[in-house]
């Protein structure tokens, strides 16, 4: 097994990556200490360079592969936020990338990565679909396949979110983090329990897509049918190496339904004016089911992404 990742690793990422990304604000909104009772902190990743935190951990595996990796063009599986942190990644660093995507992926990141330069290929039903069908490819054409969880260079990438949200905010108390393979909220333990072992992380999925709940607390990978319309959570299973993580490090995984992920996206626009996608406000959707928790405490909420389509802000605002 792979040695988990230290403060060291997420500091190092930071140096490899950070000419190629925004420090992101992290802001406090006196209407969300009102509505949950707590000290409220956005660390707002919604106002990465492509709308979403994924990008961090692409760029600290592309830079680190070798030139006959780079060579062999890199192929990946997403919903769409991390497809789009390789195909940035790729360009900026001098390789191609193949993203395999399911066939209803969002045509806002599909059209984002081919601005980018990748190649998008559509296969099966949801991401877990594509990812089978990508590491297929790697096999038969290739690629470098590079996994969007299973992957020991992506968690010290995106902790460096982390690693800012603790310089800005030293004393925070909860962080709360949006989970889809693991690797921000993993992120997030490495980074913030190493400054202070008494931050809380918490990790929130959609209870339509629980796999990566399900796995945590049985303690063991398991499969669960994925119906989740937030891509950033839609996964239907969990994987070994943030599973591990998350197991060591994690203090709490919550689970929100749909209707709480529609609201915490309004909430979001009448409280911070910030457009999110589902999976960027389920962070606000836990801390609102777990507010009675959370009384009196200083606390982050990642918004890992902002890229939401007209058609899914139309649909929340009707339900």
């Amino acid at each position: 097994m792979t040695a988990l990742p230290t403060l060291l690793d997420v500091i190092e990422a930071r140096r490899r990556i950070e000419r190629h990304i925004v420090r992101t604000p992290l802001h406090h909104y006196t209407s969300l200490d009102r509505l949950i009772g707590a000290e409220i902190h956005v660390k707002h990743e919604n106002h990465q360079l492509l709308g979403s935190f994924k990008m961090r951990g692409a760029l600290n595996v592309v830079s680190q592969l070798t030139d006959a990796q780079m060579e062999r063009g890199i192929v990946s599986a997403s919903t769409g936020n991390f497809g789009q942190g390789i195909a940035y990644a790729a360009k900026l660093l001098g390789s191609v990338a193949a993203v395999v995507m399911p066939e209803d992926a969002n045509p806002d990141k599909v059209e984002s990565m081919r601005r980018l330069g990748a190649s998008v290929i559509f296969h099966g039903q949801d991401f877990d679909d594509a990812r089978e069908h990508a590491e297929r490819l790697s096999r038969e054409e290739g690629y470098m396949y590079v996994h969007s969880a299973n992957e020991p260079g992506l968690v010290p990438g995106v902790g460096t979110y982390s690693l800012e949200i603790m310089e800005d905010l030293p004393d925070v108390e909860v962080i709360i983090v949006p989970v889809g393979g693991g690797s921000g909220v993993c992120g997030a333990c490495v980074a913030a329990k190493s400054l202070n072992p008494n931050v809380q992380v918490y990790g929130v999925q959609s209870e339509s897509a629980p796999a990566a709940y399900l796995s945590w607390k049985e303690g063991r990978v398991v499969e669960s049918p994925m119906g989740t319309s937030a891509e950033g959570l839609a996964t239907r299973s969990g994987y070994e190496y943030t599973q591990r993580i998350m197991r060591e490090l994690m203090d709490d995984f919550i689970l929100v339904s749909e209707a709480e992920l529609d609201q915490a996206v309004l909430l979001h626009l009448e409280n911070t004016h910030n457009l999110t996608e589902h999976a960027g406000a389920a962070s606000l959707a836990a801390a609102v089911k777990i507010k009675d928790r959370l009384a009196g405490k200083k606390v982050a909420l990642v918004m890992s992404g902002a890229n939401i389509t007209l058609d899914q802000l139309r649909a929340a605002m009707s339900r």
